[in-house]
């Protein structure tokens, strides 16, 4: 397998401290999500992947089956000071799966799997800072 690294070590490293994360916007319309979902980052391929209940029969899984777009965030808001706030914004193209492609079953049976195009950081080694990848 070829490996991509998308992630900067930092920001592998906070990521495996965290559990769940936001699927903050998807497009066409925009609509959020606010409850929390399970990832999985694979650093060999460079992509993340989410998963949660009911994802399936979501609007929002739907909407990425028609080849959307995605914001996730993983962020510690609630967790630490508010005045030192950390987290990760990965945008990217993204596909809905189903069925038993890895890797299912690990989060649930409807996933979706993001390609980053961008990555927005904040808090982890200084500055808010952003890249295109």
């Amino acid at each position: 397998m070829l490996t991509c690294m998308v992630f900067t070590q930092t920001e592998l490293d906070y990521l495996a401290t965290q559990r769940i994360g936001r699927l903050a916007t998807v497009s066409p319309d925009g609509q959020v999500q606010n409850n929390p979902t399970n990832f999985f980052v694979d650093a060999g391929t460079g992509t993340i992947v989410i998963g949660g209940g009911a994802l399936g029969s979501s609007k929002k899984f739907r909407n990425v089956q028609q080849g959307s777009t995605v914001a996730f965030v993983v962020d510690d808001l609630a967790t630490v000071d508010p005045w030192a706030p950390r987290g990760i914004e990965i945008r990217g193209t993204a596909v809905a799966l189903t069925d038993h492609e890895p890797p299912l079953p690990y989060l649930s049976r409807e996933i979706i799997r993001i390609t980053p195009t961008k990555i927005v950081s904040w808090g982890l080694d200084g500055p808010r800072a952003s890249r295109t990848v």
